[in-house]
C-alpha cells in the first residue's frame, strides 16, 4: 500500500503544509497530499487563502525531484486556472508520480484534455464516480461521515476498470480510523493499487505494510 502524508509529516496542526513538514515526509519515505493555489502570479502550497509566507510550489517540486517519482504527490487544485504554470513545473521537474484532483468541472476537462494524470471522485454524496471517470487514472474516495458503502465489491470494480484508488482515512474527518482500517485490510484486493491518505503515516505503514510484509 502506498501512504500519503495528509499535508506533510506534522505532530501540531499549524505544522501543516509547512515547508519542514513536506520535507520531513519525503525524507520518511512518503508521498504526500498537498494544496496548490496561486499568489502574486506564482504557484504556492496553501490549503487556505494564500499569503507572502506560503511555502513556493517551485521549491516543493525541486525536493520531490531529488526521489526519482519514487514518491507521489496528491495534488489538491484550489484554484482554477492553475494548469499550464503547474505542467510547467512539472515537466521542468520531470515529476511524473502524481495526480491532480478535486478541481471544478471545467478545469477537469482541462486537465484531462491537456494529459494531466487525473483522479475522479467518490463519496457517500456522489455514489458514481460520473465527472471523467472513463478519463481518469484513479478514483479519489472519500468517506465524509459513512465509510459503509465503500466494499471490497467497489474497490475491485475500480482496479477491474483500470483505476488506481486513493482513499481517505476517517481521521482527516476527526473521525476514528481503527475499524476502518481493519476492514479495508479484510480485502482481498491488489494493495499495490491502493494508496492511502493519512495524517498518521507512520501507523498505517505499521499496519498495512509491514504487517502484510511479515
Amino acid at each position: 500500500m502506498i501512504i500519503l502524508a495528509h499535508r506533510g509529516y506534522w505532530e501540531k496542526l499549524s505544522e501543516r503544509n509547512t515547508e519542514e513538514a513536506l520535507k520531513k515526509a519525503f525524507a520518511k519515505g512518503y508521498g504526500i497530499e498537498s494544496d496548490i493555489r496561486d499568489y502574486d502570479g506564482k504557484l504556492v502550497i496553501s490549503h487556505d487563502p494564500a499569503n507572502k509566507n506560503c511555502m513556493p510550489a517551485e521549491e516543493l517540486f525541486k525536493e520531490l525531484a531529488k526521489y526519482n517519482n519514487k514518491l507521489c504527490f496528491a495534488i489538491n487544485i484550489k484554484a482554477d486556472g492553475l494548469g499550464e504554470e503547474l505542467s510547467k513545473l512539472l515537466k521542468k521537474n520531470n515529476i511524473t508520480n502524481y495526480f491532480c484532483f478535486d478541481m471544478s468541472v471545467p478545469q477537469m476537462i482541462y486537465y484531462c484534455e491537456n494529459n494531466f494524470n487525473v483522479f475522479a471522485r467518490q463519496s457517500e454524496y456522489e455514489s458514481e464516480p460520473l465527472s471523467l471517470y472513463k478519463e481518469s487514472q484513479g478514483v479519489w474516495i472519500d468517506a465524509f461521515y459513512d465509510d459503509s458503502w465503500i466494499t471490497e465489491e467497489l474497490i475491485s470494480k475500480h482496479i477491474k476498470n483500470g483505476k488506481k484508488i486513493c482513499l481517505v482515512s476517517p481521521e482527516l474527518h476527526s473521525f476514528p480510523y481503527l475499524e476502518f482500517w481493519k476492514k479495508l485490510k479484510s480485502f482481498d484486493i491488489d494493495y499495490s493499487k491502493i494508496i492511502l491518505c493519512t495524517d498518521v503515516p507512520d501507523e498505517a505503514n505499521e499496519f498495512f505494510n509491514k504487517e502484510l510484509i511479515g
